[in-house]
């Protein structure tokens, strides 16, 4: 058999040998899962991703390849891959292979792992800092063990600031209604989901100030998801805390909820693995109807603290009963700790942007 040229080495000190794809390189990061059967294209191009090696459980990755169309961003976000089989000659896209996509964007990569034993790890000690390298040598393992051990923590780093752009852009579409995009790292999927509404869209850069935002006239506010510890963009939530005394209504999706209920004083704990998939059952406790949907984040909102925050718990996980969905008791706040606009993932939550869209008078 050929021999294994890459590696996977955790905090813990474990050892996984491979098959490396992608570019030749190392990458560094939390190691975390994802537990969707389709939509890799898109979970390697969500900025929610930054200083992560994302890892898919289900076990054939790259059979229906790479297009042009479903990106999240600009370009792949994970800081490397980990998959249990390799499909090489993709049948259903002529345009490129997962292959050559990781090639294309210097992401490396690691095949013929046995990710089930990763994933039980995980799911037992918690999400854990890693290093893939892709070539490596047998010489170099005790050195890789001590580097993985003094990895930054996801917490001690400010991740918002690398994946939100750098300056406003604009898409009007001569919609009726005008919606401020605070971006901490959003998916292209929301944006195409609101422009579809017809809503005039201004993207914004995570650092904007109250009076800038203001300046705009927004009829709403959309507060993104994004990477990391939501603790970490401060600056984002002094603003939502000025922006919530202007009664615009605002709408949060992942990161953006967690950040408007610090904003209203609650607090964020981690998750021992996060939720990543497209399979997370969630309850809205308005109507007790249930909803399948498609999560990536790896924080939640503490629910001893929100009761205290005038803001009412929505929506729960009936996996770990985490919350999932808030809204705010006098204002037009509401948020949701899932993606509505799904992709990968089931289309059950569109609803949410319809609540926000009456909200903001766009029938």
């Amino acid at each position: 058999m050929e021999k294994d040229n890459a590696v996977l080495i955790l905090k813990d000190g474990s050892v996984l040998g491979g098959k490396g794809f992608g570019a030749e390189g190392i990458a560094e990061g939390e190691v975390v899962f994802n537990t969707s059967m389709t939509g890799y294209q898109e979970a390697l191009t969500d900025p929610s991703y930054k200083y992560q090696i994302l890892m898919m459980t289900y076990p054939l990755i790259g059979n229906y390849g790479v297009n042009d169309n479903d990106f999240e961003s600009d370009r792949i976000q994970v800081e490397g891959f980990i998959i249990r089989e390799l499909t090489r000659n993709p049948k259903c896209s002529k345009e490129n292979s997962l292959n050559e996509f990781l090639k294309e964007y210097n992401i490396p990569g690691i095949y013929n792992v046995d990710t089930r034993f990763i994933t039980r790890k995980i799911r037992t000690y918690g999400v854990m800092n890693g290093i893939l390298k892709y070539p490596y040598e047998e010489n170099e393992i005790d050195d890789l063990k001590e580097r993985a051990k003094k990895l930054k923590n996801i917490s001690d780093i400010d991740l918002v600031s690398l994946v939100s752009i750098d300056k406003s852009r604009e898409y009007n579409i001569d919609g009726k209604k005008r919606v401020v995009l605070i971006d901490c790292g959003v998916k292209q999927s929301i944006i195409r989901f609101l422009l579809k509404k017809r809503v005039n869209i201004i993207q914004i850069p995570s650092k904007t100030s109250v009076d800038e935002i203001l300046k705009y006239e927004p009829d709403g506010i959309v507060i993104s998801n994004g990477p990391g510890d939501p603790e970490r963009a401060d600056y984002v939530i002094k603003t939502v805390r000025k922006l919530l005394s202007e009664e615009i209504p605002i709408f949060g999706i992942c990161l953006g909820l967690q950040i408007i209920a610090l904003a209203c004083g609650a607090k964020t704990y981690k998750l021992k693995f996060g939720h990543r998939g497209s399979n997370q059952p969630v309850k809205d406790l308005r109507t007790g109807r249930v909803y399948i949907t498609s999560q990536n984040h790896g924080f939640a909102v503490s629910p001893e603290y929100a009761k205290d925050c005038n803001i009412e718990i929505s929506h729960i996980n009936l996996n770990d009963k985490s919350i999932e969905g808030i809204y705010h008791k006098e204002l037009p706040v509401i948020a949701v700790q899932y993606h509505p606009e799904a992709h990968p993932g089931p289309w059950d939550s569109y609803y949410l942007f319809d609540e926000f869209l009456d909200m903001i008078g766009l029938k």
